[in-house]
């Protein structure tokens, strides 16, 4: 997807129920927002408080990759004050739909270009601190470009503040300023707990082999390696031949990484034939990262998810 260019931003959000076609929510507010994902809708939501009203066009569970608005959802787009969305080509389905609607005038965030993106493959993990002078830009092609942001809790903190600075210049006093610094401080909060937790795996042990390149930012903020993924590049939408299933179980039986992560938003058949083919102790284990939970899963806001997930890494490459 192209970036998007000419983008007004501002971001806001009500309290997050399910709905038939997507996430809905009703705030008190006059503003009226649609977002694309659960995770930045659950984010928006945390800034916006009771002052607005957000819809949330994937439903829980949804791949963010692979799927497309309805007409209904588009005339929704087109209607409301602003649309916030992840960008840098996350939603494959929306950007024929994304360019219209701005075309048409409609207000724009699009967060992920705003928050130090990474390009797929990152395995330079010397900077531990990630200081505010390091330059992750690559060359500007966005198919280059990891748009999984959200799966790092720092930069949703930034995330949160760049919400509720632009929130601030369109309904002055209505108190965003204030939590979006709360939620903020609860993402960075998150990030010390993760941290942490993962702590106690040895750093020989830090090596990922997931779904798809969805842990690129997780990984590149806690000193983890990437070596490989069942499906190949940063969509779900590749298809792996059965020569790259087999470099990636000579990669795992090289390295002896014993575990392969799944995705809630994917059928993990294929990550059980890479298992399989391992034999032995092999576990696959099944993170959430590109939709909230349902009710009841225990990954039902951002934070939970962000915490659920790390803590079954953990549990997987700490025992």
């Amino acid at each position: 997807m192209k970036r998007l260019r000419a983008i007004m931003v501002v971001a806001v959000a009500g309290a997050i129920t399910l709905g038939s076609c997507g996430t809905t929510g009703a705030g008190e507010g006059d503003v009226r927002i649609v977002v694309t994902t659960s995770t930045l809708g659950d984010l928006v939501s945390n800034v916006a408080g009771g002052d607005a009203t957000v819809e949330v066009l994937m439903p829980l569970g949804a791949d963010p990759h692979s799927f497309s608005p309805s007409s209904q959802q588009v005339a929704e787009m087109n209607d409301a004050d602003l649309v916030v969305v992840n960008g840098l080509g996350l939603e494959e389905g929306f950007a024929a739909v994304l360019e219209g609607v701005v075309a048409d005038g409609a207000r724009v965030l699009e967060l992920g270009p705003m928050l130090d993106p990474i390009a797929f493959g990152l395995d330079d993990h010397d900077d531990a601190d990630h200081d505010d002078d390091e330059d992750h830009e690559d060359d500007g092609d966005d198919h280059s470009i990891d748009p999984h942001v959200w799966m790092d809790p720092v930069r949703m903190a930034e995330a949160a503040t760049i919400v509720a600075a632009e929130l601030s210049e369109l309904d002055p006093g209505s108190g965003w300023t204030e939590r979006g610094a709360a939620y903020a401080s609860e993402l960075q909060e998150l990030h010390s707990e993760i941290e942490a937790e993962l702590s106690a795996i040895d750093h020989s042990d830090r090596l990922l082999v997931t779904n798809h390149e969805a842990l690129g930012y997780f990984a590149d903020r806690y000193d983890f390696e990437v070596v490989g993924t069942v499906i190949p590049g940063g969509s779900t939408l590749g298809d792996p031949s059965s020569e790259a299933l087999a470099s990636l179980v000579g990669t795992m039986r090289e390295l002896g990484v014993s575990v392969v992560f799944a995705e809630t938003t994917q059928p993990s058949a294929l990550a059980e034939a890479v298992a399989s083919e391992l034999g032995g102790e092999v576990q696959v284990v099944e993170l959430f990262t590109g939709s909230l939970g349902e009710p009841g899963s225990g990954a039902e806001t951002l934070i939970d998810m962000l915490r659920i997930s790390a803590s079954r890494i953990a549990q997987a490459l700490g025992s």
